[in-house]
């Protein structure tokens, strides 16, 4: 049997879980309804070239400073579009650029790319912030498939994925995520892997095996990943295992370690398809089990409690302060003895097992042209241990899946239509027991329909898509127990010009709804992770946005750029507000508030010569509310350059950004420094034999040993980023 190529089966990322208009809005359903029957198009996605990122210009790595790029597919465009026709900002990360910025959490291994940062939480937890928007505002996928974790409820919640095993990572933002759901103003990220074959090598296997040592942390690395297959079956298995102690923070530090910061990882996973020269169908079973401190998880007010719409801390009353080495649980007092320091910081041990079902079948039925499935089960739990004991244990088990359908391209006057429909369940049975259970049992349930429709004359594409979405939240709590339901649509559009060959003028403009998530409705209790006394609130409305994005870029030639500005502004923008506050604890009530989120992105690049290209890069992002206050955690502005020389099997190349002070905060929020950033990495690659190769490779990060806070975290203070670090790996293909 003919081996299928990877590309051909590249899948359009789809969504979930997202929403968009109520029910007043019931024009948005004719207009989905419009998209079912071919409606009229114009566009909601603009790419970026990652040739013009930092590091990233291993998919443009060419002796031939006019070449065009090696065509990459963006399997989130839903139409699995080549990377230089999307529409909307896009970054891909594949091959040496993904190497290279690989790390242990997602947000770390995305921090740096235009628009992107990282909401960390030490070492084992750490969540992409986009346009400064995060935890529901931010869309996860793996390989088109919601990751179901508890990440979004909480910054102390790990992503449950390994990036070191991801094939390619695609960061779409602005519109272009409405497919996945509606009000997800930041974007969506999704994460391809190989956990599941498309096609059997072609010699019977193929694989690689890597090892990374860091000086940092003592951090020790080791992952495989292998595929096989005879006739028309495929077989895939691939396994990782990572050990980290403590990390070092810049210099002047107040303690040489990050207290807490240790992260110790296993995963492992297995896969099969069957492979047919029009598709593929498969399973595959994988398993993470993590292990990670909290820095900042303290319990110092613990005996925190309200008094109507007060807090109430036992200190308020002047109770005896704790001695040097204890502190208080309730009313008992803790002191930690000699030997047991790895217990003087809270741990979270977290385990997901997860059933993935992959698809995708051409000319399924008379008038379609592709039909793709994706279906996934999810069973996750982590335990948040304090002092040796299980304090509190979080499990979500959910389940969702999603069917599209493209139909055969249509002659429409001068120019063609293409397009798809499609459908999407998921189910979120979320509960926590223990001292932090501070959100009830809840059970969300979530069903949509979409379509997107291109239309394509000449230079123009334009493009038009459209989701609804009907949201149910049950409380199961002992005392409370009630549903909210949300319905939403949401529509957008746009075009895209090729003014000049190699130029392209793009715009969209999107309409959505996000309904509030269980925690934002129905949260009530204390929360140490945070330091804050939460309470939902069931009558929040839905969020509305109106979201604009315009975007040049220049795809080819020596010189390439790419610049994007986005202008949202949300109604009822849900947010914790502080409504009373004991030294670093607070009192927060989620509320609703107008707000306006606008910002620019920027990259460009240039080929010197057949061995230097050089670049520069930056972002800036600035959201307020209503009246002129700003919005919490958002980043401060970056600007940066960078430079990669190439020759032979050799490769070097660095950056250096300075991220400014962060001087305009929310109420009780704190002014966080600005840094400057130093990274450099080189490597050397070379041949084993005719199929087999291999890479060495090094990454000095934080050259300059700065001591530096990432505004965007809720423990900034008490987790700074890392200090220098030196990364040596190898890898080999096989």
């Amino acid at each position: 049997m003919k081996p299928i190529a990877p590309t051909q089966w590249m899948a359009r990322a789809p969504a979930r879980a997202g929403i968009a208009t109520t029910a007043r809005f019931r024009p948005h359903a004719l207009a989905i309804a419009c998209l079912g029957l071919s409606a009229l198009c114009s566009t909601v996605l603009q790419a970026q070239t990652p040739a013009t990122q930092p590091d990233a210009s291993s998919t443009a790595a060419s002796t031939d400073t006019t070449a065009q790029l090696p065509e990459v597919r963006v399997s989130a465009s839903a139409l699995d579009l080549p990377l230089e026709e999307s529409s909307t900002p896009v970054e891909v990360l594949d091959g040496q650029a993904l190497q290279l910025r690989s790390a242990a959490t997602l947000g770390e291994t995305l921090e740096g790319l235009p628009g992107v940062r990282n909401n960390n939480y030490g070492a084992g937890a750490g969540r992409p912030v986009i346009r400064g928007a995060d935890a529901a505002r931010v869309r996860i996928l793996s390989d088109g498939s919601e990751i179901q974790d508890a990440s979004t409820s909480s910054p102390d919640h790990a992503v449950a994925f390994e990036p070191l095993l991801a094939s390619q990572i695609e960061v779409l933002r602005g519109p272009s995520s409405l497919l996945y759901g509606g009000g997800i103003t930041g974007g969506v990220v999704n994460v391809r892997d190989n956990r599941i074959p498309t096609a059997v090598p072609e010699k019977g296997y193929e694989g690689k095996i890597e090892l990374r040592k860091s000086s940092n942390a003592r951090e020790g690395i080791g992952l495989f990943s292998v595929t096989g297959g005879q006739g028309p079956f495929a077989l895939h298995v691939e396994g990782l295992k990572r050990s980290a102690g403590e990390y070092e923070a810049g210099k002047n530090w107040s303690d040489k370690y990050v207290t807490g910061s240790n992260n110790n990882t296993w995963y492992g996973s297995v896969g099969g398809s069957f492979v047919h020269e029009r598709g593929y169908i498969g399973l595959a079973y994988s398993s993470l089990r993590s292990r990670y401190g909290l820095p900042g998880h303290s319990h110092e007010y613990e005996d925190c409690h309200l008094h109507g719409d007060a807090l109430h801390c036992a200190s308020h009353g002047g109770e005896e302060e704790a001695p040097d080495g204890c502190h208080w649980h309730g009313t008992e007092l803790h002191c930690t003895g000699e030997g047991e320091h790895e217990d003087e910081f809270a741990l979270v041990s977290m385990t997901s097992h997860r059933w993935d079902l992959r698809g995708e079948l051409q000319d399924p039925l008379p008038g379609f042209s592709r039909a793709r499935l994706r279906a996934s089960r999810t069973e996750y739990a982590h335990d948040e241990i304090e002092h040796g004991e299980i304090g509190t244990s979080f499990k979500n088990n959910a389940h969702d899946a999603r069917l599209e359908l493209e139909h055969q391209r249509i002659a429409v006057g001068a120019g063609e239509l293409r397009g798809m429909i499609g459908v999407q369940h998921s189910r979120r049975d979320f509960s926590a027991q223990g001292t932090e259970a501070y959100v009830e049992p809840t059970l969300t349930t979530n069903r949509a329909v979409f379509g997107l429709q291109e239309y394509r004359r000449g230079d123009w594409r334009f493009e038009l898509s459209g989701r609804y979405e009907w949201q149910s939240a049950r409380l199961d709590g002992l005392a409370r127990r009630g549903t909210v339901k949300h319905d939403m649509g949401s529509v957008s559009g746009g075009v895209n010009w090729n003014f000049q060959p190699g130029y392209v003028l793009s715009t969209s403009l999107s309409r959505s709804e996000r309904a509030p998530t269980a925690e934002e409705l129905f949260a009530g209790g204390i929360h140490l992770a945070t330091n804050t006394w939460e309470r939902g609130n069931a009558n929040l409305k839905s969020e509305k946005s109106s979201n604009f994005d315009i975007g040049l870029r220049k795809t080819s030639g020596a010189t390439r750029f790419n610049v994007s500005a986005f202008y949202n502004r949300i109604s009822d923008y849900i947010y914790a507000s502080t409504t009373d506050r004991y030294e670093g604890f607070r009192l927060i009530d989620y509320t609703q508030r107008d707000a306006t989120f606008k910002g620019l992105e920027a990259s460009a690049s240039h080929h010197l010569n057949t061995q230097w290209r050089v670049g520069v890069f930056g972002d800036w992002v600035h959201a307020s509310f209503k009246g002129g206050d700003a919005v919490p955690r958002i980043p401060a502005r970056r600007l940066g350059v960078n430079a990669r020389w190439e020759r032979g099997p050799w490769y070097a190349g660095g950056e250096f950004y300075r991220n400014a002070a962060q001087n305009r905060i929310a109420a009780y929020e704190t002014r966080t420094a600005g840094y400057n950033m130093l990274n450099l990495h080189m490597g050397w690659s070379g041949k084993l034999g005719q199929n087999q190769s291999y890479e060495l490779f090094a990454k000095l990060d934080n050259v300059l040993d700065k001591l530096a806070f990432n505004n965007t975290s809720f423990v900034k203070d008490a987790s700074p980023l890392r200090g220098r670090n030196l990364v040596v790996g190898m890898k080999v293909n096989f």
